[in-house]
C-alpha cells in the first residue's frame, strides 16, 4: 500500500509545526527540504519525529562520494528515514551514500535512499545539456540506478509503471495533485489515485494539504483517493 508524505515547506519554523501539530495521527510521513532545513536546523527532524512522524529528509544530494558519504552518516544520526541524493552524481557515489545508511544501521534500521532522476518541475526540452524527454530520462538513470544498490528513486507518476516494470526499486512520487488542483510550478504531475495504480510507493503532496483551510481533512480526502 502506498504512503503519503506531507511536504512541510514553510517560511516560519512554528508554521510548519502548527500544521504538523493537525496532521499528527493522520498522515504517517512529514518531508523536510530545503527551506524547512536551512530555516530551522536540523533539530527540526527530532521534533517531528517527537510527534510520532517518520521524516524524508530532502536535499538532494549531490557532491563527491566522501561528502555525500558523510552526509548522508549524519542524517541517519538525525534519526531521517528516508534521504534523497541525485542519480546524476554516479555509481560511486550512489554507491558511498548506501553503504554509509547500512554503516548507520541500528537494530536493523537505517534510512532509505532515493536517488533523484528528472525533477517533476522539468517539461519537453527543459533540462539543459540532455535531449531525452524527462520520461525517458528518468527511465535511463532509474535502470542504472537500479545495479547501484539504492533503495529507490525519485520520479514523476508519470514514469512510475515503466521504471517498476523494468527495475526493482521502491518509487517515491513528488507532483502529486487532487484532480483539478493548481498545478503550481510543477510541470509533469498525476493524481494520488493516477500514481498509486502506476505502482507509486511513496507519494508526496505539498501545498494542496498545507495551504488548504483544513490541512487535516485535505490530507484525509488524499487518503481515501488512494485507497481507492
Amino acid at each position: 500500500m502506498a504512503q503519503l508524505i506531507v511536504a512541510l515547506d514553510f517560511p516560519e519554523k512554528e508554521a510548519l509545526l502548527d500544521t504538523a501539530r493537525a496532521l499528527k495521527g493522520i498522515v504517517p510521513w512529514c518531508k523536510v527540504g530545503l527551506e524547512a532545513f536551512i530555516l530551522s536546523g536540523p533539530s527540526i527532524v527530532a521534533q517531528l519525529a517527537d510527534m510520532g512522524f517518520k521524516v524524508f529528509l530532502d536535499l538532494k544530494l549531490y557532491d563527491i562520494p566522501n561528502t555525500v558519504s558523510h552526509a548522508v552518516a549524519a542524517g541517519a544520526r538525525n534519526g531521517v528515514s528516508i534521504m534523497t541524493i541525485h542519480c546524476q552524481g554516479g555509481k560511486k557515489m550512489c554507491t558511498a551514500a548506501m553503504e554509509a545508511a547500512e554503516a548507520a544501521s541500528v537494530n536493523g534500521e537505517r534510512p532509505y535512499i532515493f536517488g533523484v532522476t528528472a525533477l517533476t518541475s522539468f517539461g519537453p526540452c527543459e533540462m539543459p545539456g540532455i535531449a531525452s524527454t524527462p520520461q525517458d530520462f528518468a527511465l535511463q538513470l532509474a535502470r542504472s540506478a537500479d545495479g547501484w544498490g539504492i533503495d529507490g528513486v525519485v520520479c514523476s507518476g508519470l514514469e512510475v509503471k515503466s521504471i517498476k516494470m523494468q527495475t526493482s526499486l521502491l518509487a517515491l512520487c513528488p507532483g502529486i495533485r487532487p484532480a483539478g488542483a493548481d498545478k503550481n510550478d510543477q510541470a509533469r504531475v498525476c493524481t494520488p489515485l493516477q500514481a498509486v495504480k502506476s505502482g507509486a510507493d511513496f507519494l508526496v503532496v505539498g501545498r494542496p494539504i498545507t495551504r488548504a483551510a483544513d490541512p487535516a481533512g485535505a490530507a484525509k480526502a488524499i487518503l481515501e483517493e488512494m485507497a481507492g
